[in-house]
């Protein structure tokens, strides 16, 4: 799959490829121990510079709507999202590459068991302002208050500072700090799956947004994926299917 010049252009307009990294999700981007952006989705970003001939780029933040905010703004040329129609409105997102389970927290003694028990009025729910769990649970949540903390890492500690009812978020994030913290629990079962893509701005062109969908395919079918989910030790986290 080698690009035109024309493809190379519309990714790499700067003559280089800017990648936003969101280190709100552990599961895609983290800082290694000489506090370098790493991950699969750093890997993805590496592979991609990598075929179309350019250095990269990382532009790193904190959180996911800072995330989108950079790629909408055209601050970088590429991103890693959750599949979402309100983010849609701008990005081009590429089919899923990653599947990632989104669960609630509780504290050990809280009387909730079940995910159907959430949605009252009594309840906050702590999410990471502007994640795929916020857009997502605001258009679903029609009792439960949603209380936004900054960034998806912060979304427990907000929690038990508010002293909330349930935290929402990555599984594999809430089960790190219920370790971390205790007297904490996770309910029943996921209350929903993120499909994690690759974007970039409609504006690039639909040849561009179709080249960067093809190169998700080819990184899930040729095992890409899989071997960075491995090698970065990222356990609960699957290859999406084909699209």
């Amino acid at each position: 799959m080698t690009p035109p010049s024309s493809i190379r252009s519309a990714f790499a307009p700067t003559g280089k490829l800017r990648a936003s990294i969101n280190l709100g999700n552990p599961i895609l981007a983290y800082r290694d121990e000489e506090g370098n952006a790493a991950g699969v989705s750093v890997d993805l970003a590496g592979e991609f510079a990598r075929l179309l001939g350019v250095e990269l780029e990382l532009v790193v933040v904190d959180a996911a709507g800072k995330s989108v905010e950079v790629v909408v703004a055209e601050g970088a040329d590429i991103g890693f999202f959750a599949i979402d129609p309100l983010r849609g409105e701008h990005i081009a997102f590429t089919g899923a590459y990653v599947l990632i389970e989104g669960c609630y927290l509780v504290k050990e003694d809280s009387p909730l068991r079940a995910n159907d028990e959430v949605d009252q009025a009594a309840h906050r729910v702590v999410v990471g302002k502007g994640s795929a769990y916020d857009l997502y649970l605001s258009r679903t949540l029609q009792n439960a208050q949603i209380v936004r903390s900054p960034t998806s890492p912060t979304v427990v500690d907000t929690f038990l500072e508010q002293g909330a009812e349930v935290a929402a978020g990555v599984r594999q994030q809430l089960e790190a700090d219920a370790r971390r913290l205790g007297g904490m629990r996770l309910l029943n079962e996921r209350f929903m799956v993120i499909q994690q893509a690759m974007g970039t701005p409609k504006s690039r062109g639909a040849d561009a947004a179709a080249f960067l969908a093809r190169f998700v395919e080819d990184m899930k079918a040729g095992g890409f994926v899989a071997a960075a989910l491995a090698r970065h030790g990222i356990e609960g986290a699957s290859v999406a299917p084909a699209a």
